[in-house]
């Protein structure tokens, strides 16, 4: 080497490498041009059939609470039935589930790959529909983007990262701002206003390596401010994550300790809207939701070449209440209700692999126990301090064993592969004792209920030509107790425990409701027809089903909520000149049903999303996007008196990135 060229530094993240039992589930690769030209990571995720937020507005628009994710659209839900992982961090907010994807800048993401299926083994509770592994960007350079665009839209976002072979630092950071856009069309009125946000990002990591070991200190941080379509309608949240990993991740002993500890606050107000749309009255200002999450995992992992094994630990803890304000009467709230309590989850895997021939056989089993305690409900009149209701439920536990196996078998350039798997997920502190209030509609907490459960099984084939590949499965879930929102009357009226539900509203509780069943095929294929010119494709189908039992008698044979049958994506990247890269990403969705009785149904939508890139310089290029280009109306929300909410019509962008390239 040549004396004066300095050596690379590689910059290994402390984590364990991708384990070869992970090649007999069905996973999905985000497409890195995704990621790289999205502005939120979840519209990067969306092209992965089956995976959404429990309502179609992308993160940029949705009011926290929705911002949950799900897999293969069995079920969605405002908590979410995914797990989210950053380099084993679990991101899942500790209070509600969700995951505020506005704190992970795509900048700082260099990977994502999407699991699909219950993930028992080394994930654990939360993995109910599958996992998404996110990998944080890691290497020498800085990179710098601004962005602006129609409706007040503006964003800018820095990265670097430097430092020697055994030690290096990370700094990066976003901010951006939207006046939006006003989401009802027909029935607008005085009621209605835009969609406005603004957000800000950060995260901070020091790392160090050894001859044999690697240290990572992450500290990351966000806050966003946004409405939600209607006057005196607005949330708040911010939080703050803290990881520290050690970790051997090479040779055939290796291993992984991570300790990480979550902070998140909530304040979200409602309000009831006229029947002509021309006014809004506060309904209720949940003023703080202070949240603490904290836990730790660790793992074990003996490989020689034909075989392996890990062994692993981990616990997630999660202690939080909703303090708000609520019965407007006369100008003024009434009531307050403080609601909360605490939750921990832990448990131990086991894993193991083994290469016989052309057999990969894999398998593993965990058991975890999750409490719920230390729950507290007390509501009070205002104007004396006087208890309307006290409710303290009971301490309750769960022993939740779990396992997943699978094979897969080469066939040449060919392959085929299945498993079978088994997870659950405990409701969150949302669910157990938040109330909530959309528009009209008022959803009750539920303090009894127990964790959801899932069994399911796939079987998929594959190839792959280097140049081009393809893969495709089908699949069959059964949720058992599953956690869904039930439509228990109509307003005007009061329901338990002392709930007012005003005309046009419907009143609904958080139940254990039955159990879904659903089967599925998905597909995706990927071919680089030349250096130039490269294209991809996916769809999913899910035809999903409740049995309400006798909990929910009146939901057998519906659909659930929010879960679309149909949703395909498809992009083309082509490099017209030297210089010149045009894109095309188009997305499209079946329609869905806006509540669990299916009579709200949300329209079927394809969005095209155009893009053309022109570098300046190797470290320099700008780009102008047009997103929504066929101005679609993509119905994301409709009220008991069919008032329908759209997604942002067409919108122009124009950016600019320096810097090093991912």
């Amino acid at each position: 080497m040549d004396a004066d060229v300095p050596a690379e530094i590689v910059i290994v993240a402390p984590r364990l490498p991708e384990a070869p039992s992970e090649d007999t589930y069905a996973t999905f690769e985000i497409d890195p041009a995704a990621l790289a030209n999205a502005t939120r990571l979840d519209e990067a995720l969306r092209t992965a059939p089956g995976v959404a937020l429990f309502r179609r507005n992308d993160s940029a628009a949705a009011n926290p609470t929705i911002q949950g994710l799900s897999v293969r659209a069995i079920a969605p839900s405002g908590a979410g039935r995914a797990l989210v992982t950053l380099d084993g961090l679990p991101l899942n907010d500790p209070f509600g589930g969700w995951v505020i994807w506005g704190q992970l800048p795509p900048e700082t993401i260099a990977g994502a790959t999407v699991l699909r299926g219950a993930g028992a083994g080394p994930y654990g509770a939360g993995a109910l529909t599958g996992v998404v592994q996110l990998e944080e960007r890691r290497g020498q350079g800085a990179a710098l983007s601004v962005e602006g665009g129609e409706d007040g839209y503006a964003r800018a976002s820095v990265f670097a990262e430097g430092g020697e072979d055994a030690l290096s630092f990370m700094l990066a950071a976003s901010m951006a701002q939207s006046d939006g856009w006003v989401p009802v069309h027909e029935r607008r009125g005085a009621a209605d206003t835009a969609l406005w946000s603004d957000s800000a990002a950060g995260v901070a990591r020091v790392q160090w390596r050894g001859d044999d070991l690697v240290f990572a200190a992450r500290l990351g941080g966000y806050s966003e401010q946004r409405s939600a379509g209607l006057v005196g309608a607005e949330s708040t949240s911010e939080g703050a994550s803290l990881s520290l990993t050690l970790a051997a991740p090479r040779g055939p002993f290796a291993w992984r300790v991570q300790g990480w500890a979550l902070t998140s606050d909530l304040a979200n107000s409602s309000v009831s809207v006229a029947p002509d749309r021309s006014a809004t009255t506060p309904a209720n200002n949940q003023l703080h939701t202070p949240a603490v999450g904290w836990g730790g995992n660790a793992a074990v992992r003996w490989t020689e070449d034909d075989r392996g094994l890990e062994l692993g630990a981990d616990l997630r803890t999660a202690d939080g209440e909703t303090r708000e304000r609520f019965s407007f009467v006369g100008g003024a709230f009434t009531r307050s209700r403080v609601a909360g309590g605490k939750t921990l989850t832990a448990g131990v895997y086991a894993e193991t692999w083994r290469v016989l021939g052309p057999w990969l056989l894999s398998g593993g089993a965990r058991v975890d126990v999750t409490r719920a305690r230390m729950a507290d409900r007390v509501e009070r009149l205002l104007a004396t301090g006087a208890p309307t209701l006290q409710f303290a439920p009971e301490d309750s536990e769960t022993i939740a064993p779990t396992a997943r196996f699978g094979f897969r078998r080469g066939l040449g350039a060919m392959f085929v592969r299945g498993a079978a798997y088994s997870g659950f997920r405990p409701p969150t502190l949302n669910e157990l004792h938040r109330p909530f209030r959309v528009g009209n509609d008022v959803t009750e907490a539920n303090a009894a209920l127990e964790p959801e459960r899932l069994y399911g099984a796939d079987f998929g084939v594959g190839a792959d030509h280097g140049a081009w590949s393809w893969n495709a499965g089908v699949f069959v879930n059964r949720l058992d107790d599953a956690i869904v929102n039930v439509t228990l009357g109509a307003g005007p009226g009061t329901f338990p425990p002392g709930v007012f539900v005003p005309a046009d509203g419907a009143y609904r509780q958080r139940q254990n409701a039955g159990r879904i069943d659903a089967v599925g095929v998905e597909a995706d294929a990927r071919v680089a027809v030349s250096d130039a010119l490269s294209w991809r494709a996916a769809f999913a189908y899910t035809d999903a089903e409740v049995d309400g039992g006798d909990a929910a008698p009146g939901l057998t044979g519906l659909r659930p909520a929010q879960a679309p049958e149909w949703t395909a994506s498809a992009g083309v990247r082509w490099r017209a000149f030297d210089a010149t890269t045009l894109s095309a990403d188009v997305i499209y969705e079946s329609e869905r049903f806006e509540d669990d009785l299916n009579t709200r149904v949300l329209s079927a939508a394809t969005v095209l999303d155009l893009r053309v890139e022109q570098r300046l310089s190797p470290l320099a290029s700008v780009y102008l996007a047009l997103d929504n280009a066929l101005d679609a109306d993509v119905e994301t929300a409709e009220t008991a008196d069919g008032t329908e909410s759209f997604a942002p019509p067409r919108a122009l962008r124009v950016g600019l990135r320096l810097g090093t390239p991912r």
